[in-house]
This record gives structure tokens, sequence and C-alpha cells, in this order.
């Protein structure tokens, strides 16, 4: 038997396991408290059905996947376009220690990487793909860099960095509480009341703020700007490429266009911006690109490389673990909001954003608010670290490819 869908057909069958994701992690309480994303539970569940019909030899299923580079496009515009630097000016000194500390992550994560790669025997950039790319990075990145690294002949890339990625997306959410709550009971950690810092941080961020309801027209507007940073962003990337022979994906190129125009903006105020409706665009192309990439993995590729693969993932746990109580809590000031940090670290560090704010909602709800964590953690890892992990990545594959 051999199924072939079409370009329409595989669309839709992504974003109905995308809804059944949200249903299956909705009833398992397990994937709700590791945060699993819901494309990420629906996309897995399919290759791993797809999996089980080729090795029994029932059949085979082929999908078009041609839409999913476009909505991985769209998606990293989106970030590119969140990333406003009247933040950072606001934050303050401890958001851009934050900033630095998580960007030294990245570097780091790339040299375990690749380091036990070479040790164990595989290609170096593999060990890149279950470094930065799949921790820091995230299902986002697993799904971008893995194509690329393929096209230079490094077979199951793709595999491996979202294999990668959910381990982080577990560990990271197991690690970050016990992380924390270790510091604060060693060392006493009481919370602080804000200050004004905070408050005109708040500001700035746009909380509390009466959100305008969304049109068609303000949807279209936003989209307008999104695809028009894709278009332009590719053609620098694929110049840029051309002329230097260095390796960079298409949506680098649109992602960091992207933040030139969004702080140009804020600068010279062009447009209305409005954040929410980028972000639900964003949240909608992830979701779709997620699901694509997810139910087109070819399990079997990895059963050779499942060891070595272990074994760099646990020494990334470890050197987070090691990190957070030993620098990134000391550097960050010793204090309540350092300890909260921590768990948020741990999250982003290995998985995404919303398992940094797992973490940090579970410390804070047993030991006490803290505003400053819950302002400048989401910041960081939302968007910012990009600026220093993606800039990593691709100068590890073009130094191994």
């Amino acid at each position: 038997m051999k199924l072939e869908f079409s370009l329409i057909e595989t669309l839709f069958l992504s974003v109905l396991l995308l809804l059944f994701g949200y249903f299956i992690r909705k009833k398992i309480k397990f994937l709700h408290r590791f945060c699993i994303p819901a494309p990420v539970i629906g996309g897995l569940l399919f290759s791993i059905f797809v999996m089980v019909l080729k090795e029994l030899n029932v059949g085979t299923i082929t999908l078009d996947v041609s839409l999913q580079s476009s909505f991985m496009l769209a998606f990293f515009t989106t970030v590119g376009l969140g990333a406003s630097f009247s933040l950072v000016r606001q934050g303050g000194k401890l958001l851009i220690v934050y900033w630095l500390l998580c960007g030294f992550v990245a570097i780091f994560q790339n040299v375990i990487g690749v380091s036990l790669a070479q040790v164990l025997g595989i290609h170096p950039l593999l060990g890149v793909m279950a470094g930065a790319v799949s921790m820091e990075g995230g299902h986002g990145a697993a799904g971008a860099f893995g194509p690329t690294v393929e096209e230079l002949g490094v077979q199951a890339a793709t595999t491996i960095s979202f294999a990668a990625a959910t381990f982080g997306l577990i560990f990271g959410s197991l690690i970050g509480g016990p992380v924390s709550r270790y510091l604060i009971n060693k060392y006493d950690l009481k919370p602080e009341t804000s200050n004004e810092e905070i408050k005109t941080f708040e500001a700035v961020v746009g909380m509390n703020k009466h959100d305008e309801p969304l049109t068609s027209h303000r949807i279209f507007t936003h989209i307008c700007l999104i695809t028009f940073c894709m278009c332009l962003g590719v053609i620098i990337s694929k110049s840029f490429a051309q002329i230097t022979s260095f390796v960079l994906p298409e949506y680098v190129g649109a992602m960091f266009l992207a933040v030139i125009i969004r702080n140009l903006n804020d600068r010279f105020h062009v447009m209305k911006f409005d954040l929410k409706c980028v972000n639900l665009i964003g949240d909608v192309s992830l979701g779709i690109f997620l699901s694509m990439a997810l139910m087109n993995l070819k399990i079997w590729e990895i059963f050779d490389l499942a060891v070595p693969l272990f074994v760099i993932l646990v020494f990334q746990v470890l050197f987070i673990i090691l990190y957070g109580i030993f620098v990134v809590f000391r550097l960050l000031g010793k204090d309540y909001d350092a300890a909260v940090m921590v768990g948020g670290l741990s999250g982003h560090a290995l998985g995404g954003t919303p398992n940094a704010m797992a973490n940090m909602g579970a410390i804070t709800e047993r030991h006490g608010e803290s505003k400053r964590a819950f302002l400048i953690v989401p910041v960081v890892g939302a968007f910012l670290i990009d600026l220093f992990g993606i800039p990593s990545i691709i100068s590890f594959i073009n130094f191994f490819k």
C-alpha cells in the first residue's frame, strides 16, 4: 500500500494533527505538565504511525510538505518583529546580564555537542543539532536548521534535532523547579517588593494596556509587513550566501531584517504596530510548520545514533544545572529573583519559553512572586536570545561543514 498526500491534503492533515495534539495534551497531565507543544504531540504520533507501517511492511505514506518552509519563514519573521530594543534599554543592567549569560549558553551548548560528537565518532554537525539548535533553539530551530544540515550531506540531522528538542523540553521542566528550590532553601531567600524600574519596564512592554480588537484590515496590514520582510530577507540571505559561500538559512535574513524594521518603526512611527497581531500570526505559522515537520520525520534514521545522542543530551542537562547554580545565580545577584530566573533559564535553555514560564510559575506559587523574573525571562527567551543563538549556530555549521 502506498499513500500519497497532495499539498492541500498535507496542509489539512497537519492542522488536524495540531488540533489532535491540543486534545491529547488536555487529556494527559504529563504532557500538560511539561508544556509539550501540541504540534509536537500530533506530528510525532503520526510519524510513529508511519514508522510502524514501514517496519511491518504494510505500506508507505508520502507527504507534500512544500508549504513547510514558508510557514517557518513567516514564524521567524514574526520573532524578529517582536525584538524591540527599547525593552533592552528599559530592562536595565539585569536584563543585559541575563541576555549575555543566555548567549554564552548557546555557544557552550554547541561546544559540548561538537566535542562529544567527535569523541563518540559521529559527524560534528550532529553535535550542533544536539546543541544550541535543539536545546536553546527548541523545535522551531530544529525544523529550520535540520534540512540545511542535511543539504550538506549529513543524514538524519532533522530527526536528531527534533528528538533532542523533545528530550530538552522534558528535562527543562524537570530540573528548573528543583534547582531554584535548592538555591532558595540554601540561601534562605525571600521575595522582594517591586520598584520604579519594574513599573517603567511594565509600561514599555505594554502590560495592563487595553488591547484594541483585531480587524481584518489590521491583520492584512501586518501580513503585508511580514511577507515584505520574508521576500527581501530571502533575497539578502541568498545574495550573502552566493557572495561569501557562507551557509545562511533563508529565514535568518528575514528575521534580522524584521528586527531592523521593527526598531526603525519604533523610532519613526511609520505604522501602528500591533504586537498581539504579529504574535497571533506567528503562533499559527509555528503550529503548522512544526506539525508538518514532525509528521514527516523518519524516526528509523536515528536508531543507530541513539546512544551517542543520549550521552550528548545528558551532558547538556548537567551543564545547565551547574551553570545555573555556580554562574547564573551569582552574576544575577544571589537574591530571590536570581534564583527564580535560574529556573526560567533551565526551562528555555533546554526547552522553550513556555517551559521557563511554567517553571517560574511553580516556584513563585510556593515561595512568592518575582515580578522582575517574569518580565526579563520572557523578553530574553522569546526573541532576544536568537540574536546570539542563531549567529553561533551558523558559525559552527560553517566551520564543521
